[in-house]
């Protein structure tokens, strides 16, 4: 029996590990992938193949498809948290440093507090998760900062920085949608299923925005490549397997805990990897954000911890 233990730990640690390296990695991904592919064609393909293959195995496995409504359902879901949520991401990663859009990422938890606290009908929250968001927006507002609070007078980029804003926003929209909408018994069904929508809506947006005409195949880089199939492989593929068997065999408090180690390990991977610049204004800010989303989730009754730890994954995951 205690060997048994033992290799269910060992089991739950190495998923969780993957989870953690994987999942925080995908920002750095992200960055190399959009230096040569225009950023909604990138997460568009990106989901299109992942959703694709996630839809085929369990199919294959005896998972039902979506029905009609769920479908509508999923595509609600996907445009909200792929096109809105990953894409804009990738679009901001062209101008600001990927550890910087994971942190800005960092704050959905927040977001998501908020929006619950003025909807209709949804949880209003306590004195301390009142506290929590305080601490949180003075992280994200430092973060962003006007020039006074940057070193040398000069901050992030404005539009990268607005955009993440609105990614955060539009993720946490999506996933309390997703939370009360009518989606498939299999996770990985409504992953996938969501993953098509979400490329579709990707696809048509990269039309309005004129990428299509700028997309040269010849002329994308080795690092690009390598980035996309990163992300498709690692980042929707092995880290959703491992999410999806950590929720059924590992306490959800425990798995909730990549939403504060993600931001970390890209700002570190950022700056190891690809030399973004590590200030001191920026982990005080990391710290600031980080912290504030730990002290808000500890605070919450059981259930309602549950819950929200079992939304879905961040965005540049």
């Amino acid at each position: 029996m205690t060997h048994k233990k033992e290799k269910m730990k060992t089991k739950v640690w190495t998923a969780l590990l993957a989870v953690y390296i994987v999942w925080g990695s995908t920002y750095l991904a992200i960055r190399f992938g959009v230096e040569t592919i225009p950023p909604f064609i990138l997460a568009g393909t990106r989901f299109l193949i992942a959703g694709a293959i996630l839809l085929i195995w369990r199919r294959a496995a005896g998972d039902p498809f979506p029905t009609p409504r769920q479908w509508r359902s999923t595509a609600i879901a996907g445009t909200l948290l792929l096109l809105g949520g990953n894409g804009l991401v990738s679009f901001a990663e062209q101008r600001v440093p990927s550890g910087i859009a994971a942190l800005m990422v960092g704050s959905v938890p927040l977001w998501m507090i908020l929006i619950e606290a003025i909807r209709p009908g949804g949880v209003k929250p306590g004195w301390r998760a009142i506290i929590g968001l305080l601490i949180g927006f003075g992280g994200i507002f430092l973060l962003v900062g006007p020039a006074q609070f940057t070193q040398g007078g000069g901050g992030f980029d404005p539009l990268g920085m607005g955009t993440l804003v609105v990614a955060a926003f539009l993720w946490a929209l999506g996933s309390i949608y997703s939370k009360g909408a009518d989606m498939p018994s299999s996770s990985l069904v409504s992953t996938g299923a969501e993953m098509l929508c979400g490329s579709a809506a990707l696809f048509i947006f990269a039309g309005i925005t004129g990428e299509w005409s700028k997309l040269n195949i010849a002329t994308i880089s080795a690092p690009s490549w390598l980035g996309l199939g990163y992300l498709i492989v690692f980042g929707s593929l092995i880290g959703f397997v491992a999410y999806g068997w950590l929720l059924q065999n590992a306490p959800v408090s425990l798995v909730a805990t990549y939403a504060y180690v993600n931001p970390v390990v890209a700002v570190f991977l950022g700056n190891l990897i690809a030399q973004e610049t590590l200030t001191s204004r920026t982990i005080l800010a990391a710290v600031i954000i980080v912290g504030s989303v730990i002290f808000i989730n500890s605070a919450r009754p059981p259930r309602a911890r549950k819950e929200a730890e079992s939304i879905p994954v961040e965005v540049g995951d």
